[in-house]
C-alpha cells in the first residue's frame, strides 16, 4: 500500500485543502482516475492518481494539510488489511472476558457475524471499517453493529455510514461550516448587533497575505497620468466593424498590449526586487486582474509583446471566463512579470493598486469618459482615461516610472503602433 501525499500544484503551494473526494472509501480506483479536488493557493484542482489499487481515504473533506502530508492510501489488497494496523481499537476492553473461546473464534474472519459485532458494542475494532467511517459514525452518534458493510470483505466504508444515518455524515460540519458565526454582542458592543464571523477561503487568506507582505515590503510610490483615447476610441470603432459579430478588442486590450510594449522597452519594470539584486525577466508575461469568486484572481497573458491585439483579446476574454466559472488552473496564475487592474467599467476614474509582489509596477486603469480638454487655445471634448502605477521604488525610480508610463501614453495615444 503506497501513501497520496498533498501534491504541490502551484510553486508557491505550501498547503492544500481537501474540497471533495470524486471516489469514495474503499472504491478501486485506476491510474489516472479523478480522485479529489483540492483547494491550492491559487485555484481548485482535480488531483488523478498515479496508480491503481484500493483506496483508503486518510484526510477528511474540509481538512488542510502541507505539501508533502498524506491525504489518502491506494493498496492492491484488501482494504481489511487495515484491522492490523490499529491495534489500539482492537486489544481494547474484552467485553467478554468469560468466554474467551468466542473473542478466539472471531480472529477468524468468517466468524465476523452480526451478532458478535453487536455484543461487541460495534466500535472496538471487531467490526470491519475505515477510519474516516468509525470517525463519522462517532460524529453522527451512529452505532456500527448497526451497519452493512458494502466495501471489499463486507468492510464498511463511508457511504455506508451515510446511507444508514440517512444523511451525509459531513453534513453537521458542513453546516456548522456554512451557518454564520452568530455571538451575543459583548459589553460596549451591544450597538453593533450580533456578530457574524466569516472564514475565508484559502484564496482570499492567499490574497491578504501577499497585499499584506506587498504594504510591509515594497516602499512603493504613484504617478498618475491622463490619456488622450481619441484615436483609440476611433480605432476601436473601426475594428468592432470589421470583426462583425465577433468580439472586438477592448480598450482593456489595448492596455494590455500597449503595457507588453513598454515593457519590452523598460527592461527593469519588466523585472523584481530580490536579495539585493535585479531580476530581469526575457519574457513580457502580463497579469490581468478579474473579479472571481470572493476574491481577485490574477491570470497571466503570456508574452503579450508578442501577439496581436485581436489574440490577446481573445486570451485575455477566455481567462476572464474560466476565472468566473471557477476552472482556473494554478499554471494560467503563474510566472506574471507585470500587472493590469481596470476598475473604470465600475464608474472610478482613479485608484491606487497595490503591487503583486515580487513584481516592480502595477497599472491601473480608470474610468474612459469625455472630459473637456484645452487643445490648440481651445477648450474641446476629448475620451479621456486615467492610468496610475504604483512602483517598487526598491528597483524602478522616479524617473524611469515615469518614461515607462509615458511611453504607455505614447502607445495609446498613437494605437496604429499596438497593431504592428
Amino acid at each position: 500500500m503506497s501513501d497520496v501525499a498533498m501534491p504541490r500544484l502551484s510553486d508557491s503551494m505550501e498547503e492544500g485543502t481537501i474540497l471533495k473526494w470524486l471516489k469514495n472509501d474503499g472504491d478501486e480506483v485506476s491510474e489516472g482516475e479523478e480522485l479529489v479536488e483540492i483547494e491550492t493557493d491559487k485555484a481548485n484542482m482535480t488531483y488523478e492518481a498515479d496508480e491503481s489499487g484500493t483506496l483508503e481515504i486518510v484526510a477528511n473533506e474540509g481538512d488542510t494539510l502541507p505539501v508533502g502530508e498524506t491525504i489518502a492510501r491506494i493498496g492492491s489488497g484488501e482494504p481489511a488489511q487495515k484491522e492490523d494496523d490499529e491495534p489500539e481499537e482492537e486489544e481494547e476492553p474484552e467485553a467478554e472476558e468469560e468466554e474467551p473461546e468466542a473473542e478466539e473464534e472471531e480472529e477468524e474472519p468468517e466468524a465476523e457475524e452480526e451478532e458478535p459485532q453487536a455484543e461487541d458494542g460495534g466500535d472496538n475494532g471487531r467490526i470491519k471499517a475505515s477510519p474516516i467511517a468509525r470517525r463519522m459514525a462517532e460524529e453522527l452518534g451512529l452505532d456500527l453493529a448497526s451497519v452493512e458493510g458494502s466495501g471489499p470483505g463486507g468492510r464498511i466504508v463511508k457511504s455506508d455510514v451515510e446511507a444508514a444515518s440517512g444523511k451525509p455524515a459531513k453534513e453537521a460540519e458542513k453546516q456548522e461550516e456554512e451557518a454564520p458565526q452568530r455571538k451575543p454582542a459583548r459589553d460596549g458592543e451591544s450597538g453593533r448587533g450580533e456578530v457574524e464571523q466569516q472564514e475565508l477561503t484559502r484564496l482570499q487568506r492567499t490574497v491578504a497575505r501577499r497585499m499584506a507582505e506587498s504594504k510591509a515590503t515594497a516602499p512603493d510610490f504613484v504617478l498618475t497620468l491622463e490619456v488622450d483615447m481619441e484615436e483609440a476610441v476611433a480605432l476601436r470603432a473601426q475594428l468592432k466593424a470589421a470583426a462583425g459579430d465577433d468580439p472586438a478588442p477592448s480598450f482593456n486590450d489595448f492596455v494590455i498590449k500597449a503595457s507588453a510594449l513598454a515593457l519590452r522597452d523598460f527592461p527593469r519594470a519588466n523585472g523584481a526586487y530580490r536579495d539585493g539584486q535585479f531580476e530581469l525577466y526575457s519574457r513580457v508575461n502580463v497579469g490581468v486582474a478579474v473579479a472571481g469568486q470572493d476574491a481577485l484572481v490574477v491570470p497571466t497573458v503570456f508574452d503579450a509583446d508578442k501577439k496581436s491585439l485581436g489574440a490577446i483579446a481573445a486570451e485575455a476574454r477566455r481567462l476572464a471566463e474560466r476565472v468566473r466559472e471557477g476552472q482556473i488552473t494554478p499554471p494560467e496564475l503563474s510566472a506574471g512579470t507585470f500587472t493590469v487592474s481596470n476598475l473604470g467599467m465600475y464608474g472610478i476614474r482613479r485608484f491606487v493598486a497595490v503591487i503583486n509582489p515580487p513584481q516592480a509596477a502595477i497599472l491601473a486603469v480608470g474610468e474612459l469618459t469625455p472630459r473637456p480638454v484645452v487643445r490648440d487655445g481651445e477648450v474641446v471634448i476629448r475620451s479621456i482615461m486615467e492610468l496610475t502605477l504604483t512602483c517598487d521604488h526598491r528597483i524602478l525610480y522616479g524617473a524611469d516610472a515615469a518614461q515607462f508610463l509615458g511611453r504607455i501614453r505614447e502607445y495609446l495615444e498613437s494605437p496604429l503602433k499596438l497593431a504592428l
